[in-house]
């Protein structure tokens, strides 16, 4: 089949994206990647996970312009423009969009088109959006563009009109079945790493004496949980306990992170920003560390989502301390795999490591967690729920009107 999978930033590169068209791609499946171009690539590229079709630059129009007039939102004609081209270049017979923002231009075009529309749901959008407001990092643009109110009515009016919704979660499937989706159009399929990356344990050995390696994968930002996992090392480090802290990722908060940390008197020997670095660089420093950390607060967007770093931590065999998060708690009390302390909350935090400084309790929740991901959340498991939702669909043409 002609696959579309509409992807509202540069590509490359999204963990997700690449996931999910490799495996149509693996499949047998022509998938077409349409993506936007701040960067100024070439406009198609032919990749082993799918041909990518770039937004064409604007004539007579500077970058900064040119990419403020390509922002990824329902309204923005480029968009309609751009899909519609890929569309029929691609004579697309199903089209996969990532997420809230290009969803109804994906079921604009798709409508017109009479081609069946998938909406690949990696997050709680409008919740996402609420917890930058309310950390008060939101900006001027963001007041239309990335509003939580306008996108919580967006949300409403187009899930209902999509022929199916992944979602990466339980959670956010009983979320979406509430907002009206059918619950035959609700596929779970999680962000999940292959099982080859849990196969092979790495032997850990415990030297007296040296500090406990924590490590954070992913974005900081403040609805994370980034501040509260810097006041727990700084608290553990007053109470003598030694820790030392692997920060792997960038985000709009970083500045204010690194300020922070410095108030704290956390230096070199206690934080290390290693900044954004190819995945496969980052999985190894992942692998490196004793536990990984997953600070993210409870809230109404990460009770309804999973972060891909926790199953990166339980591939890598590494005992997980995790928030009270919904999900990322539900799934770390059922293999085993670490401790679940209260969100929010730095001394809870820094108990939950502390509770991890036996090695022996390490091994075993380290192992819990590998053997999980080789049983049941591996990638191999959700490509096939992938592959029956999005040919099913396919097969069986738009359920919804135009």
């Amino acid at each position: 089949m002609r696959i579309v999978y509409l992807w509202d930033a540069d590509y490359p590169w999204d963990v997700r994206a690449e996931k999910v068209c490799a495996a149509l791609s693996a499949a047998g499946h022509h998938v077409h990647l349409a993506a936007r171009n701040r960067a100024r690539l070439a406009p198609r590229e032919r990749r082993p996970e799918a041909t990518v079709h770039r937004m064409p630059p604007l004539a007579g129009v500077g970058a900064r312009m040119d990419a403020l007039l390509s922002f990824p939102a329902f309204f923005n004609p480029r968009w309609l423009r751009h899909l519609a081209r890929v569309a029929d270049h691609a004579r697309a017979e199903a089209i996969v969009v990532r997420d809230l923002p290009l969803a109804p231009t994906a079921l604009r075009v798709g409508g017109a088109r009479g081609v069946p529309v998938v909406l690949d749901m990696a997050e709680n959008y409008p919740a996402m959006l609420r917890e930058t407001w309310d950390a008060g990092r939101a900006r001027p643009l963001d007041l239309l563009a990335r509003n939580p109110r306008l996108a919580a009515m967006v949300e409403r009016a187009v899930l209902p009109r999509m022929d199916r919704v992944l979602v990466v979660v339980e959670e956010s499937a009983e979320r979406v079945k509430v907002l009206g989706v059918d619950p035959a159009r609700v596929t779970v399929v999680g962000n999940t790493p292959p099982r080859a990356r849990a196969r092979d344990p790495r032997p850990r050995k415990a030297e007296p004496g040296a500090p406990l390696e924590l490590v954070y994968l992913g974005l900081m930002e403040i609805h994370r949980g980034v501040g509260d996992l810097l006041d727990a090392v700084a608290l553990l480090r007053r109470r003598s306990f030694p820790v030392r802290l692997r920060m792997v990722g960038d985000g709009r908060d970083l500045p204010l992170f690194r300020a922070r940390a410095e108030g704290l008197g956390l230096g070199a020997d206690a934080v290390e920003w290693l900044g954004r670095v190819p995945h496969a660089d980052a999985l190894r420093m992942v692998a490196g560390a004793d536990v990984g950390v997953v600070p993210h607060r409870a809230d109404d967007s990460w009770n309804s989502t999973i972060p891909n770093k926790l199953f990166d931590y339980m591939a890598a065999g590494l005992p997980v301390a995790s928030s009270d998060a919904a999900p990322a708690a539900r799934v770390v009390r059922e293999t085993g795999a670490g401790v679940v302390f209260s969100s929010g909350a730095p001394p809870a935090l820094a108990d939950a490591v502390a509770a991890l400084a036996d090695p022996a309790l390490r091994a075993r929740m380290g192992e819990a967690g590998r053997r999980a991901v080789l049983r049941e959340y591996n990638w191999e498991r959700d490509t096939a729920r992938l592959l029956a939702a999005v040919e099913s669909v396919a097969a069986a043409g738009p359920a919804s009107a135009p």
